[in-house]
């Protein structure tokens, strides 16, 4: 299965084991991770959550291979509205985003400010450019993909039959207003 890497929150309360190669590390440009990241940003002592030109990095790590070592109780979930499935977690002791979540999904998007400085696994591309504005240009690093390829829908498909079409359960949280 490979190594194990801790990461955590910005305080040091809550932590995580991630174990393994993620399925994707990625920069999300859609409107709702722009919104979510924006709203986040404003928490009182919240770390940065967006790049410079306003794009959201995550790790994607299949959920059976991340463990939360500590601050389990402190995590805080928000949707962009009730109608909205897609759930975002904080880490309430110093309003640090933890994941995002897709109902039913076999994989947790962690975000990228979990890693200590330099040692997250760097981005091979960006989904949903098409969302950003006219204004924004993004560098040209790494794919820019207007949507979601079929090569990143084969990554989660793929970590999905390893998984044995299991979808484990996330911690349960309450709610925070971001």
């Amino acid at each position: 299965m490979g190594e194990t890497t801790q990461i955590g929150c910005a305080c040091g309360q809550t932590r995580l084991a991630v174990e393994g190669k993620p399925i994707a590390s990625v920069e999300c440009c859609c409107t709702s991770c722009r919104t979510a990241g924006d709203r986040m940003q404003t928490l009182a002592g919240a770390p940065r959550t967006l790049t410079d030109y306003g794009t959201t990095p995550f790790v994607m790590y299949r959920k059976d291979r991340v463990h939360f070592l500590a601050g389990r109780e402190g995590l805080k979930s928000f949707r962009l509205s009730p109608e909205h499935s897609t759930r975002r977690v904080i880490a309430s002791c110093c309003n640090t985003p933890v994941y995002l979540e897709f109902k039913g999904g076999h994989w947790l998007s962690l975000y990228g400010g979990l890693w200590p400085e330099k040692t997250m696994p760097p981005p091979t591309m960006r989904t949903m450019a098409s969302d950003l504005p006219d204004s924004v240009s993004l560098p040209n690093d790494i794919p820019n993909a207007k949507k979601q390829s079929l090569g990143f829908f084969a990554k989660l498909f793929g970590a999905w039959v390893a998984m044995g079409f299991r979808t484990p359960q996330t911690p349960t949280t309450g709610e925070i207003n971001a």
